[in-house]
C-alpha cells in the first residue's frame, strides 16, 4: 500500500463505567475507500467523533498526511483535511446551495460577501461531481439524496484529503445510491480518501477497496474487500453466525386466511398545500391484512409509503377514504385516535420523530402507556413501572445499564427496541413499522426480524415498511407495492421475487 494517509495505533477512549475503545489501530491508504463496520455499540461512532475532533482520544496516536495529527475542534479537523458527513445532515434548509456550501467561509470584497464569486465557486464543485443543481436553490427544495449531494460538495470546497461518510445510503433509494456510488468513484479517481460506514454490506463489496471491522470497542479486523464475502464480514462483526437474516418467514396462506382482517383501509387520499398550491400525493390506496400476518410495503422512495401509514395512524390529515379495524369503521384524525383503536406506529425516524433523546429509557417506554401506569392521584407508579419496563426489556433483549439512562446514549438497534416496547406496553392490536432496521447492526437487525416474528405469531396485525427488498421478503407473508401514491395488487410472498416487485414500483 505504501506511506498510508491515516495510520492509528493504540487508539483508547472511556467514558464513566464503558471502554468504548481498546487498542485500535490500522491504516488507510491515498485514494482508498475504506468500510469502517461493527454491530451498534462496536466503538465506531467514538472512532469516528475522535477523527473529526468532537471528542479527545484517552490514549494512542494518530498520523496524518506523514504529520501528527492533534486536534482539538472539528473546525481545526476540517483544516487538517478531515471532513465528516453525518447521518443526519448539517444543513440549513432556508439557506442556498452556495450559502449552505460555503457557511462560514463565504469569500469577501472586504467587509461584504462576494455572492458572484460564491456561486461561482459552487458551480464549479456542483460541476466537477456532475451534478445538475443551481448553487441559487434552496435546500428545502432537494430531495434527500441531493442534500447528501449538497454535504459532499461541501467537503471537496474544503480541499478535504479524507471524507467520512456516516450511514450515507440510508434514506436513499436504490436509484440514487448508484448516482452516490458514482460520485464516490470519480472522487476516489482524484486521490481523495474515504471512511464509508454502512450496515449494507451490498455496498461495501460494490464500492470498498478494503475494510476495518470493530466488536465491543476492539479491533478485530483489516483486509482486503475481495478476500472477504458478505457471511464473512458478518460473522467477523457479531462474532458468530447469522442465518435469521436469510430465511424468510414460514407462510401457511391456509392458516392466515382464516384469520380476521385486522386492518382495511380503502381510498386513501390526501392534499396538502405546498407554495400555495394544492398537491395530492396518495390517491386512491389501499389494502388490507389479517391478524397474525406480516404485510410488507415496498416502493420507492417518493411512492406514498410513510405519507399512507402516517395517514392511518392520524399524525397527516387524510382527505378521503376510510379505515375499518376488525370490520368497525373508525376515524382517526389524530394519533391519539389511532392508539385508541388499537393502532401503533414505529416511524421511520427514530431520532427526530420515535425517541425522547433526552430523557430516559423508562420514560420512552412508558410513553403511551401513561393512563395504566398511573395512581389515583395522577402520579406514575414508579414501582408498576419498573416491572413494566423489566419484562419488556427482557422479552426484547434491550441493553442497557439501567432504566434512568439516557435513550440518546443507546445504540441504534436498541433504541428500536425501546420503541417497539414502548407499543407492545400499549397493547395494541396492529403494528405499523417503518423501516424497522434503518442505519441499525445485522446482528440487531436479526433481533429486530425475530420480534417481528413473534409479534405475529402472538396474533397481531403487523405492517412492515423497508426500502430494502432482501428485508421484506425475508419478514413478510405478503407485499403490496405502491407506485406514485397508488397501491397495486398483494403478493403472497412466496410468489415474489426482488424484480417482480422492482417492475411493480416501478409501474410496469
Amino acid at each position: 500500500m505504501g506511506t498510508p494517509l491515516l495510520r492509528i495505533q493504540g487508539l483508547s477512549k472511556s467514558f464513566p463505567g464503558v471502554r468504548a475503545l481498546s487498542d485500535v489501530g490500522f491504516t488507510i491508504g491515498y485514494g482508498e475507500v475504506h468500510a469502517l463496520l461493527g454491530e451498534n455499540g462496536a466503538g465506531k461512532s467514538t472512532l469516528l467523533k475522535i477523527l473529526s475532533g468532537a471528542l479527545k482520544r484517552d490514549e494512542g496516536t494518530i498520523d496524518f498526511a506523514d504529520q501528527p495529527y492533534e486536534i482539538d475542534t472539528p473546525i481545526q479537523a476540517n483544516d487538517a483535511g478531515i471532513v465528516t458527513i453525518y447521518q443526519e445532515f448539517n444543513l440549513i434548509p432556508p439557506l442556498s446551495i452556495a450559502e449552505n456550501i460555503y457557511i462560514g467561509r463565504e469569500p469577501t470584497n472586504g467587509i461584504f460577501i462576494n455572492r458572484k464569486l460564491m456561486f461561482k465557486n459552487t458551480q464549479a464543485v456542483l460541476d466537477r461531481m456532475g451534478l445538475a443543481l443551481d448553487p441559487k436553490r434552496i435546500v428545502s427544495s432537494l430531495s434527500v439524496a441531493e442534500q447528501q449531494m449538497v454535504e459532499i460538495a461541501r467537503a471537496l470546497s474544503m480541499d478535504s484529503k479524507l471524507i467520512i461518510m456516516d450511514e450515507p445510503t440510508s434514506a436513499l433509494s436504490e436509484t440514487e445510491v448508484e448516482v452516490l456510488m458514482n460520485i464516490i468513484r470519480t472522487i476516489r479517481a482524484e486521490g481523495i480518501s474515504m471512511i464509508f460506514v454502512t450496515h449494507r454490506l451490498k455496498e461495501v463489496s460494490e464500492i470498498c477497496d478494503r475494510y476495518t471491522v470493530l466488536r465491543d470497542g476492539n479491533f478485530i479486523e483489516s483486509g482486503s474487500i475481495g478476500d472477504v464475502d458478505e457471511r464473512d464480514i458478518i460473522k467477523l462483526m457479531v462474532g458468530r453466525e447469522v442465518n435469521a437474516l436469510f430465511q424468510r418467514r414460514e407462510y401457511v396462506a391456509a392458516e392466515n386466511d382464516d384469520q380476521p382482517i385486522a386492518l382495511r383501509v380503502s381510498g386513501l387520499k390526501n392534499v396538502f398545500h405546498l407554495n400555495d398550491v394544492n398537491v395530492t400525493r396518495i390517491q386512491g390506496a389501499g389494502f388490507e391484512v389479517r391478524r397474525g400476518e406480516i404485510l410488507g410495503i415496498a416502493g420507492l422512495v417518493g411512492s406514498g409509503r410513510t405519507e399512507m401509514a402516517r395517514m392511518i395512524f392520524g399524525a397527516d390529515e387524510r382527505a378521503a377514504g376510510t379505515i375499518e379495524v376488525f370490520g368497525e369503521v373508525v376515524d382517526i384524525q389524530s394519533p391519539m385516535d389511532a392508539i385508541d383503536a388499537g393502532i401503533g406506529m414505529v416511524p421511520e425516524d427514530r431520532k427526530q420523530q420515535g425517541c425522547f433523546l433526552e430523557l430516559s429509557v423508562a420514560a420512552n417506554m412508558g410513553v403511551v402507556a401513561l393512563k395504566s401506569l398511573c395512581s389515583g392521584f395522577g402520579f406514575v407508579d414508579r414501582k408498576k413501572e419498573s416491572e413494566m419496563i423489566s419484562e419488556f426489556a427482557s422479552k426484547l433483549g434491550v441493553k442497557m445499564s439501567s432504566d434512568r439512562q439516557k435513550i440518546g446514549n443507546l445504540s441504534g438497534g436498541n433504541q428500536q427496541k425501546v420503541i417497539v416496547a414502548r407499543w407492545l406496553a400499549a397493547n395494541p392490536k396492529i403494528l405499523i413499522v417503518d423501516e424497522p432496521t434503518r442505519g441499525i447492526d445485522v446482528g440487531a437487525k436479526s433481533q429486530i426480524h425475530e420480534i417481528l416474528f413473534d409479534l405475529a405469531n402472538q396474533g397481531l396485525a403487523v405492517i412492515v415498511i423497508s426500502s430494502e427488498l432482501p428485508e421484506l421478503l425475508c419478514v413478510s407473508d405478503r407485499i403490496v407495492t405502491m407506485c406514485e401514491g397508488s397501491s397495486g395488487e398483494i403478493l403472497n410472498t412466496v410468489d415474489a421475487t426482488e424484480e417482480i416487485l422492482m417492475r411493480r414500483m416501478s409501474g410496469l
